[in-house]
């Protein structure tokens, strides 16, 4: 017997086999015929445009596809970084409730654009403070606060983990990246100051 439902990703799931029940998770397709215009370009942006779709560790490879925007960042004034910064916000919500809502699934691994964002938020110290880690190669920071971001938000300490149960939507799938990036930051410019 088969369980129907409304909804087309719960069907999906609900007529898959049972043999394996711890296996990995099903993932759901994205039917991208079904998508109007703007909702394609949503999809495609929440899925880190396309490298949310790359196997294993999708996250990892969100957070390293935003790295050369990082790098072109530090080469200007903190303003239009911070202006970046915002547009990586505002979009980030919007594209992440999207895809998430096209899913059918809420913070589902392949979407990396809240990665995007958190990520770009680890290196606030070095755009407000670039003079002050002059001592070392930027690539030093670029792979420094790669790591501490991708701890921070695989580990997902307290509140990071409370916050991702919690808060739904797109504001909820950006703000656990968003405070991983926080917390990398705060590692990031602690270690300055150790250096």
């Amino acid at each position: 017997m088969k369980l129907q439902c409304h909804l087309p990703a719960v069907n999906h799931l609900a007529n898959k086999p049972l043999a394996e029940p711890f296996s990995k998770p099903v993932q759901v397709p994205l039917n991208w015929q079904q998508l109007d215009g703007l909702n394609k370009v949503g999809c495609a942006l929440g899925l880190g445009l396309g490298s949310g779709l790359l196997p294993k560790a999708p996250g990892t490879w969100g957070s390293l596809a935003i790295l050369p925007l990082v790098w072109l960042a530090l080469q200007l004034s903190p303003l239009w970084a911070l202006a970046i910064f915002m547009v990586l916000v505002v979009v980030g919500v919007w594209c992440c409730g999207v895809t998430a809502k096209a899913l059918g699934v809420h913070d589902d691994g392949r979407i990396v654009f809240d990665e995007f964002a958190g990520q770009y938020l680890t290196f606030a110290p070095l755009v407000l403070w670039g003079t002050h880690f002059v001592a070392h190669s930027t690539l030093f920071w670029l792979a420094s606060g790669f790591v501490f971001f991708r701890l921070f938000d695989v580990l997902k300490p307290t509140p990071i983990r409370q916050l991702d149960e919690r808060v739904h939507g797109g504001f909820g799938i950006m703000l656990d990246d968003l405070l991983a990036g926080v917390f990398a930051a705060a590692a990031l410019w602690l270690l300055a100051l150790w250096l």
